[in-house]
Order: structure tokens, then sequence, then C-alpha cells
């Protein structure tokens, strides 16, 4: 069961890119309704990832990268832009949800604007990272 977590985790980034990127084609159809599903979504499967991710560490630690040379190096830059921005993308998310709920739509666009990209990029660079850590 628990090594089954890093594969859960890949799986609920994965759905979570999914879910931003048919939140944001669905906002620039002009359908709210769908768009605002879609985001639910997505913030829930982060959510969820952050429980299983955290639940995963504390009981079986990290994984270290085996490769070596430029594999190894790009590996590396890798995971350092994947934390750092995922550690950003809680508040990021939170405010522009926030501004969302509160009908504050301009605002919501401004930061929906910083928001999309950086959480895309952590959603996607971390399945990323989860392949080259365990299919690699």
């Amino acid at each position: 069961m628990l090594e089954s977590l890093p594969h859960l985790t890949a799986v609920l980034n994965g759905c979570c890119a999914t879910l931003l990127f048919f939140g944001w084609r669905a906002q620039r159809a002009q359908r709210l309704d769908r768009h605002r599903a879609l985001m639910s979504s997505a913030f829930l499967c982060s959510v969820l990832f952050l429980i299983v991710y955290l639940t995963r560490v504390s009981l079986l630690g990290t994984h270290r990268y085996e490769g070596e040379g430029v594999d190894r190096l790009l590996y590396l830059v890798l995971l350092f832009t994947h934390m750092i921005l995922a550690a950003v993308v809680p508040v990021l998310a939170l405010r522009t949800l926030y501004l969302a709920l509160k009908q504050r739509i301009d605002d919501h666009r401004r930061w929906a604007r910083v928001t999309f990209p950086i959480w895309m990029y952590v959603s996607v660079s971390g399945v990323t990272v989860y392949w080259m850590l365990h299919h690699l």
C-alpha cells in the first residue's frame, strides 16, 4: 500500500494539470460554470496531493535520483524550480480562489494570470520529477 503513494501523487498532479487546462479552456470559451467546477476540482486535487505527499514523505522519506552527469543536472534544476514554485502555489491558489468567491473578478483575473502558469508548471513538473525518479 505505502509503495503506491508516489504513484498516487503523480496521478493527482496529472489530474490537477488536466483540470487546470480544461478550466482555462472553459474560461476562454466563456463557460464560467464549467470553469468554476474545473478549477475547484483542480484545487481539490492539489489539496489531496499535498495530504498524500506529506504522508508519503513522513512514512517513507524521500527518494534519491540515481542518474549522473547531465541527466542529474537537469533533474536537479527541474526539482529546484518545482520545489520553489510549489511553495508559492498554495498562497497564489488560495488568493485567486478567494477573489473569485468574493466576486472580485478583475482582481481574480489579475491573480489568475500569474497563478495559472505557475500552478500548471508545478503540476506538470511534479509528474516529470516522479517519472525521472521512478522510471529512468
